[in-house]
């Protein structure tokens, strides 16, 4: 929550907890922004190469393959590419944030592995500790790397026993693919369960979005999922919701956990969302008259 942090994320409520203006960057549309038709890489390279457009050559651009908080949009690798070179067409860096993403949370161990990235950093946070500690790690190429030991600091760094745990956690989950196979297994599981959701009340005119054990369900009326969440609560499970408007159900599991446990969330999740469409007055003919 530093004015850094905060002049690159787009969230509204969080900018306005900074108490003053935010600069040093600026917003660019993610892929598929204004619709699968318009090229936001051909428009952020218009604006970059255009002197009047009011946008300075930036030293670095911060992108997450996934957009977690803001409502789980996923970037095509197309695109993704399309930013990289980009990026080497002016010489910026390119920065990926994996801290939500990352550390297995997709399946594979980063979330853009197999596509052809090459990142310059590497933010990467959460599960990293193995272990529930709190670590962050930022991965920065050698030739990038001016800083002296100690310099570069931040709240979850340097944590001997966070550093110990996430040894560990490498050296089991990560040695073999059994944990990426557990992964992709369950990540299975979750997306034919949220689309037997969608199926079975098609008048909460819902859709999955995500990949890997970042899944949920986007509703098109905002209200569902933050009601299903308060409904889930009561019901002894804990779900956050993302997007602008808190339009998006957002499961985000233990990437250990075990499949009775994951079916029995996901059950109460069926069940929530049913009795939010209920007690919102959500109805059949409602949704067909728009």
């Amino acid at each position: 929550m530093t004015l850094g942090s905060l002049a690159v994320t787009g969230n509204a409520f969080k900018r306005s907890g900074a108490g003053l203006p935010l600069s040093y960057s600026d917003s660019m549309p993610y892929c598929h922004y204004f619709g699968p038709e318009v090229d936001t890489i051909e428009y952020l390279d218009r604006l970059i190469s255009d002197q009047g457009s009011g946008v300075d050559l930036p030293a670095g651009v911060i992108v997450e393959t996934i957009q977690a908080e803001g409502g789980i949009n996923v970037a095509e690798r197309e695109w993704l590419l399309g930013l990289q070179a980009l990026c080497r067409k002016y010489d910026m860096l390119l920065i990926i944030d994996d801290i939500q993403v990352g550390c297995g949370r997709t399946g594979s161990f980063f979330s853009f592995d197999d596509m052809g990235l090459d990142p310059d950093i590497i933010c990467l946070s959460k599960s990293i500790s193995g272990y529930g500690l709190p670590l962050a790690i930022t991965l920065i190429k050698p030739e990038h790397d001016i800083w002296e030991p100690g310099e570069h600091n931040g709240t979850f760094r340097g944590h001997n026993l966070a550093f110990v745990t996430a040894k560990r956690a490498l050296e089991l989950f990560w040695s073999n693919e059994r944990l990426q196979k557990q992964v992709e297994a369950k990540a299975d599981l979750v997306g034919k369960a949220l689309r037997r959701i969608c199926n079975k009340f098609p008048h909460a005119r819902g859709r999955v979005k995500g990949r890997g054990l970042l899944q949920g369900i986007e509703f098109e009326h905002a209200e569902l999922a933050t009601t299903a969440s308060r409904i889930a609560f009561g019901k002894g499970l804990i779900i956050e919701t993302s997007g602008p408007e808190s339009q998006v159900l957002k499961l985000l599991p233990p990437l250990t956990i075990s499949e009775q446990d994951l079916k029995k969330g996901l059950e109460i999740i069926e069940h929530s969302v049913g009795e939010a469409i209920a007690e919102l007055g959500i109805s059949p003919k409602q949704a067909a008259s728009g």
